[in-house]
């Protein structure tokens, strides 16, 4: 089930086999020397498959090797599917993007900002501005992640046992009171920082339509685009699919992660809009093929293309891009040029970040170092899937994307 293959050649759609070819020889490398198990890509033009390639394993120790079909844990990859989520309903009347955030979710009523002081004795202050729906899509709300390391606030979401998780006796509803009652560490709107917003926004999502998120998920956005191997965990009779996952030693190698192995092989308590999603090269490809050709897929239309539009340009305040307002590792010379929409960061001015790129480009990643980028201009969708954790620990984003732009020669 769920087999790719490329359906053009390359050269009907732009792009040099030769010039192509120069991505697996970069990436293999990273196989061969141990920086990766293994990895997947697949570029798209004019939405046919042009490049597909697999390279090293799925896991290691049992000798599997990277398939087509394998599936992966996409973390992060995730935001942007409760992203369209949430804009469907947006779209269908029940809710504004300005609406506080409190009407879906009273906890959230009275928002508190860190002045100074340590995670064991935070000082605070109200916040000048409630949170409202469009600081979640943004990650303009004030929230944070506990393993970022960089604020006072991010211990405290340590302390409360968010790190890499959540504490085992909560539900989602459960995380968002706990979080409501946590300092911010700015007013909202007023600054950007990667965080849980988009978890609470799944929350709001539940609230709304009344389903679980996993349900809302499947109905509205997986059944429509038929992708069949995305869901918060994964099928019993399918676990043999499953890329094992890999964190890096002191050497820079993979190395097994037995812990996080456990990660999506039965149905989370916590259904984590913001990172909780497993799926598949072909499945995240129908998603992608869905945003570029504005919001539908085969004549199932999940959005209008003026809203798919309107996600895809910056909304950070001012039109600042990640660099002038991003919290911490965010703010690095990389991001300068790129601004964030409504669950995507948008490429504005992409001489700034001294990455090739095309203006108007939307991507993400994840945790475990798998990314995506659609590009309208070019008609181009692009997807790199493995699984080393954390991100960070290779430039494996932007060497690709100077490998996909210089096989474009038409």
């Amino acid at each position: 089930m769920g087999q790719l293959q490329t359906e053009v050649e390359p050269t009907d759609v732009g792009l040099c086999p030769t010039r192509l070819e120069r991505i697996e020889q970069h990436f293999a490398d990273y196989v061969t020397d141990g920086r990766l198990p293994g990895w997947l890509v697949l570029i798209a033009r004019h939405g046919k498959i042009a490049y597909l390639r697999t390279h090293g394993m799925r896991d290691l120790e049992a000798g599997l090797p990277v398939e087509t079909d394998t599936i992966f844990r996409i973390y992060s990859m995730s935001k942007p599917v409760t992203s369209v989520a949430a804009m469907m309903l947006y779209e269908r009347g029940l809710l504004e993007l300005t609406d506080p955030v409190a009407e879906y979710l009273p906890e959230f009523e009275q928002p508190r900002v860190y002045t100074g002081g340590s995670a064991a004795a935070a000082q605070t202050r109200p916040a000048t501005e409630p949170i409202r729906i469009w600081h979640l899509l943004t990650h303009t709300a004030g929230l944070t992640y506990g393993f970022h390391r960089i604020h006072p606030v991010d211990q405290i979401y340590r302390e409360r046992g968010f790190e890499n998780g959540y504490p085992a006796e909560l539900d989602l509803a459960g995380v968002c009171a706990e979080w409501a009652q946590l300092p911010l560490l700015f007013d909202p709107g007023t600054a950007w920082n990667y965080s849980v917003a988009t978890d609470v926004l799944g929350r709001v999502i539940e609230v709304i339509s009344g389903s679980p998120l996993d349900e809302f998920l499947r109905a509205n956005v997986f059944e429509p685009l038929d992708m069949r191997d995305t869901d918060f965990a994964v099928a019993e009779s399918e676990l043999d699919r499953l890329a094992a996952l890999y964190s890096v030693d002191r050497a820079r190698h993979a190395v097994r992660n037995e812990r996080l192995n456990r990660v999506s092989t039965r149905r989370p308590r916590v259904l984590s809009g913001g990172g909780g999603l497993v799926s598949s090269a072909r499945d995240y490809h129908r998603f992608t093929r869905m945003l570029l050709d504005g919001g539908v897929l085969d004549g199932n239309r999940l959005l209008s293309n003026r809203t798919v539009g309107f996600m895809t340009r910056n909304h950070l305040p001012g039109g600042a891009d990640l660099a002038e307002t991003a919290v911490g590792s965010f703010s690095e010379s990389t991001n300068a040029g790129k601004g964030f929409g409504l669950g995507f960061s948008v490429t504005d001015r992409p001489q700034a970040s001294k990455v090739l790129s095309s203006q108007g480009q939307y991507a993400w990643g994840g945790m475990a170092s798998t990314a995506f980028w659609v590009d309208p201009g070019e008609d181009l969708t692009v997807l790199f899937l493995t699984q080393l954790m954390p991100s960070s620990v290779h430039p494996i984003r932007t060497r690709l994307q100077a490998l996909v732009y210089q096989a474009l020669v038409d």
